[in-house]
C-alpha cells in the first residue's frame, strides 16, 4: 500500500494508492478519524480494507505533505556506498557514520528548498532511499530488523558543503530549514520485498547526476537497524536516511552545486520520484 500526508481543500488527510486502492488515488473524507501518526499494523490493515470503498481523487486536488508528521528521529548514515566514499576521497568506513538531521528540516514533495548566500554558498543535493521505523527496536538482530520497519521513501539529504568544513560536524550543514526533502509516497513494508535491490537516481534540472542501486550499500537496512538499537531505540516514526550513492555535485571537478532555479528530483525504483525547486532566498 502507498500512504501519503495530503493537504486537500483546506484540511489534513491520507491519500492511498497501490493496489489496495485498486490502481486508483483515493482519500480518506474530511471529517474522518485519521489513523495516528505513524500508522500502526492495526491501523494499516483497517486502511487496506477500507480503500477500496473511499472516494476517488485526482492529486491535483491536494498538496503533500512530509509522510511523517514529526518523526523523533532523523537518523542519517554518511559514506555507506563505497564510490561515495571514494569521490571525497576518504576510506570505506568499518562501522557506519551516523549522524543527525534536525525534524525542523522537513519538507514535502513540491515544496521549496531554500537557502540564504551569505549563510551556505555550497548547496548539493544527495539522493537517498529514507526507512521509517513501525514499532519500537532496541537490541534487534538483524534477522528480526526487517519486521520493525514501516515502509520506505525517498529523501534529499540536501547538504551545505561549506559548512561541513567549517564545522568539522555535520549536523548544521545538514539540518538547515528545508534541507530535508521527503515523499511524496510512504510505501508500506510488504510491498517492498528486498530493499537492497532498488535503483537510485537523482536528476538536477532533467540531468542525470546519481544512477546506482541499493545492492551498493555498505551496510544493509538490516545491518543499520540492528546496527543503531544497540546504541539508542528506534522508535515509530522515526527515519533513517541510509546513505548517497556517487554522483553528488561536489564530487565533479569542476564542482556541480545547486542553483537558484534548479528542480532536484529523486527516484527510487518501486517506491517514486521526489520532486522540489531550489531558491536562494537573497
Amino acid at each position: 500500500m502507498r500512504l501519503a500526508r495530503v493537504r486537500r481543500n483546506g484540511a489534513d488527510t491520507l491519500a492511498i494508492a497501490g493496489a489496495a486502492a485498486g490502481g486508483a488515488v483515493r482519500v480518506v473524507p474530511a471529517g474522518s478519524r485519521l489513523p495516528t501518526a505513524p500508522v500502526t499494523p492495526d491501523e494499516l490493515a483497517a486502511l487496506a480494507a477500507a480503500a477500496p470503498h473511499l472516494p476517488e481523487a485526482d492529486p491535483a486536488e491536494f498538496t503533500f505533505l512530509p509522510p511523517v508528521r514529526a518523526p523523533g528521529k532523523i537518523v542519517a548514515i554518511g559514506l555507506n556506498y563505497a564510490e561515495h566514499a571514494a569521490e571525497g576521497g576518504l576510506d570505506v568506513p568499518a562501522e557506519p557514520v551516523v549522524f543527525a538531521k534536525f525534524p525542523s528540516a522537513l519538507i514535502a514533495h513540491g515544496e521549496t528548498v531554500e537557502w540564504d548566500p551569505a549563510v551556505t554558498a555550497q548547496v548539493d543535493y544527495e539522493a537517498e532511499l529514507a526507512v521509517v521505523i513501525g514499532s519500537p527496536a532496541r537490541h534487534v538482530s538483524e534477522r528480526d530488523a526487517l519486521g520493525h520497519v514501516l515502509g520506505y521513501t525517498c529523501l534529499n539529504d540536501v547538504s551545505a558543503r561549506d559548512l561541513q568544513r567549517a564545522d568539522g560536524q555535520w549536523v548544521r550543514a545538514k539540518s538547515l530549514d528545508t534541507f530535508c526533502p521527503m515523499g511524496p509516497w510512504l510505501v508500506t513494508a510488504d510491498e517492498v520485498p528486498d530493499p537492497q535491490d532498488l535503483a537510485v537516481r537523482c536528476r538536477v534540472s532533467g540531468e542525470l547526476r546519481q544512477d546506482a542501486s541499493t545492492a551498493d550499500m555498505i551496510f544493509s537496512v538490516r545491518t543499520l537497524i540492528a546496527r543503531l538499537s544497540r546504541a539508542f531505540t528506534l522508535r515509530p516514526g522515526d527515519v533513517i536516511a541510509t546513505g548517497t550513492p556517487p554522483g553528488v555535485g561536489m564530487a565533479s571537478t569542476p564542482p556541480r552545486l545547486l542553483r537558484d532555479g534548479d528542480t532536484v528530483e529523486v527516484d527510487i525504483e518501486g517506491i517514486g520520484t521526489l520532486r522540489n525547486t531550489c531558491r536562494e532566498t537573497a
